[in-house]
């Protein structure tokens, strides 16, 4: 059942890559056409293999209406990107060898669970991940007027710090490692940017300590201020580093997207922007575990584990650490007017 099952996936794959998709908002012409994404769950459309938790109902229930490897219940951050620029989201790396694949959009490198530095799932983390980029320039897949009209993308650093807490990492020892962490992505963005990508958006972290799988401790009324304030430091660090390398390069390469106040703001939004609506329970998820131990999309016995709210519209997080395509799509509307100042 299950071989079959992941069958019928293939096959909905092959449709989405040969009439592939786009979010709902659009952008100017803005003469960029490619986007290659770089990073983690927020921004991953499909790399991850069949193990992974977001091939498994009921993630894809709002878009495409079954799991295509996104950590949501639909669209994810980088499909938003994408669609800002007024391009189809690029088609994920795992699935570019596929008959009629189209590499037209870019190219998503991104894998759920990794970071700048290995963590806790096996794949490949933003090193390898530019490695296989560069590999795709070499099969000359794209010109160089490609790769000066394009963006990347880079969603990073977040489970670096789920690993490190989980290997026993010390408090003492959190800002050396915060420094490490950035000093390695920024050599990485670097290397992005002498491939010859002239726009690359850095993504801050977002605010750690009101994800589900922290607010949970405190029943979902209040975010961790230790959480939080581990995402300030890191944010601060890295926008140092960002205005380092703009300094040295001719023009502004880098932008950083604060996802930090997008989160905030988003979660708050009253439904008074077109479009918008007001979050219900706002760090509570829409998909949660039914006892400890498990995550949304967990199966034990044939017996799910987790249960699903009634509408993922009206949540802000899907599942434990993941916004709702609702969610993300007000921290898309959150950024909008910087990401139009900016690009």
């Amino acid at each position: 059942m299950e071989k079959q099952s992941h069958f019928l996936i293939i096959v909905c794959i092959c449709l989405f890559i040969c009439f592939p998709t786009t979010a709902t908002e659009t952008g100017p012409d803005r003469g960029l056409t490619k986007l290659f994404v770089f990073g983690d769950s927020y921004v991953d459309t499909g790399n991850r293999n069949f193990s992974a938790r977001s091939w498994n109902q009921p993630y894809g229930l709002t878009f495409p209406g079954r799991p295509d490897g996104r950590y949501s219940d639909g669209r994810v951050f980088s499909d938003y990107i994408a669609s800002w620029m007024g391009i189809r989201s690029p088609i994920p790396y795992r699935w570019r060898k596929m008959e009629n694949a189209s590499i037209e959009y870019g190219m998503n490198f991104a894998f759920g669970g990794t970071g700048v530095f290995k963590t806790l799932v096996s794949a490949p983390n933003m090193t390898v991940q530019i490695d296989l980029f560069q590999k795709q320039l070499q099969k000359t897949l794209y010109s160089k007027a490609d790769i000066n009209s394009s963006i990347a993308l880079v969603s990073m650093a977040g489970n670096d710090y789920t690993a490190y807490l989980a290997r026993n990492g010390t408090t003492e020892g959190l800002s050396a490692f915060t420094k490490a962490i950035i000093k390695q992505l920024g050599l990485n963005l670097q290397r992005i940017e002498s491939l010859g990508v002239r726009k690359i958006v850095v993504m801050n972290l977002q605010p750690l300590g009101c994800l589900p799988s922290e607010t949970i401790s405190y029943l979902y009324k209040n975010c961790s201020t230790s959480g939080n304030s581990l995402s300030l430091v890191h944010n601060q660090v890295l926008e140092k580093t960002v205005e380092k390398l703009n300094n040295k390069s001719k023009e502004s390469v880098f932008v950083i997207l604060d996802m930090y106040r997008a989160f905030l703001s988003a979660m708050k939004t009253e439904g008074h922007q077109p479009g918008t609506m007001k979050f219900k329970d706002q760090l509570m998820p829409c998909c949660e575990a039914v006892t400890k131990g498990y995550k949304c999309g967990n199966v034990e016995g044939g017996k799910k584990m987790y249960v699903v709210c009634n509408n993922s519209n009206s949540k802000f997080f899907w599942d434990d650490v993941h916004p709702s395509q609702a969610g993300w799509r007000a921290v898309y509307l959150a950024l909008k007017s910087s990401a139009y100042s900016y690009m």
